[in-house]
């Protein structure tokens, strides 16, 4: 997530009232989380175990709960709680806007556009030409669609991240400053439902299809041509390749790659990066051919079992 315009290493730790490393005019971009940094941007870290990651990574402001030593050419905010102080600057630069109506006065609409009865088009969307966005259908503030997409009945664009700190007094959640982007010649099928990104975008690429009742997780990148069937659950952070075919009921988890033209039979659970051109099946999923011929042996055991008796 990019601020409006460049501010200092000072303003930042005056906004969240915290000290700071490096020199006061050091500059200040954005915030992003650690997969999708770039200079200029903070990120926050608040364990041991992840703290070379983050000073390593390429943002240049780390927001962190230790005073260590800071990098060559970065800047450190010292935080008692760098999850607090995240959202604190999702919140300051990113703020909720009450809507007012049913289409807000900052949509942009393109032509030919159809929007049908009883849609909710949030702040500062964007949709282009020649789309069609059946009844009941809601993009949150600053969803971008572009063109010849056609979306269907109850779905919804740009709910906020599944995404989660656990303290004793319960669940802490970490806000959403993202946006949910949409390439051209996309459709996306009923009560179908895409978060936006923590602080990036969740984005579905060109002619990609999606069927009903699909989920797609915060910051997930969908590459074109890809095709997902009913009741597929695909978690955050995840990125499928071009050409990737992935058939109903298919689990997938935080943080795995689906590798260009990889078809992913129905029912599988996916639990790591899987490679291209293959096909895969159960769960966890594994190669299909190795997966049919374990199906097969074991459906020999009954008979191999009645020759031992005999």
């Amino acid at each position: 997530m990019k601020f409006p315009q460049k501010h200092t290493l000072e303003q930042i730790a005056t906004i969240l009232n915290i000290e700071y490393v490096g020199d006061s005019e050091f500059p200040v971009f954005g915030l992003n989380e650690i997969h999708v940094v770039e200079p200029g941007d903070i990120v926050f870290v608040d364990h041991p175990k992840y703290y070379d990651k983050a000073l390593e990574s390429a943002a240049t402001i780390i927001l962190i709960n230790k005073r260590v030593d800071c990098p060559s050419g970065k800047a450190l905010l010292i935080s008692d709680d760098p999850f607090r102080d995240f959202n604190k600057l999702t919140k300051f630069f990113k703020p909720f806007e009450k809507a007012v109506n049913a289409i807000a006065e900052t949509a942009s609409i393109g032509i030919n556009t159809i929007i049908q009865p009883n849609c909710f088009i949030g702040n500062n969307v964007k949709i282009g030409d020649n789309c069609l966005i059946h009844s009941g259908v809601t993009l949150y503030d600053n969803t971008i669609i572009g063109n010849n997409v056609t979306i269907h009945s109850g779905a919804i664009l740009g709910a906020d991240a599944f995404y989660y700190k656990k303290r004793e007094t319960g669940f802490d959640k970490l806000l959403s400053g993202g946006r949910v982007v949409i390439h051209d010649h996309v459709d996306i099928g009923a009560a179908c439902t895409i978060d936006k990104g923590v602080s990036g975008d969740t984005i579905i690429g060109w002619g990609s299809k999606l069927d009903n009742q699909v989920h797609i997780g915060h910051d997930t990148q969908v590459g074109e041509r890809v095709l997902i069937a009913a009741q597929t659950g695909i978690a955050g952070c995840v990125i499928v390749e071009n050409d990737v075919v992935i058939w109903g009921q298919v689990g997938i988890a935080s943080g795995v790659t689906i590798k260009e033209k990889a078809v992913i039979f129905g029912q599988s659970g996916v639990g790591r990066t899987l490679e291209g051109g293959k096909s895969y099946l159960g769960s966890p999923a594994e190669d299909s051919k190795k997966k049919f011929r374990e199906l097969a042996s074991i459906r020999q055991i009954p008979y191999i079992l009645e020759q031992i008796k005999k």
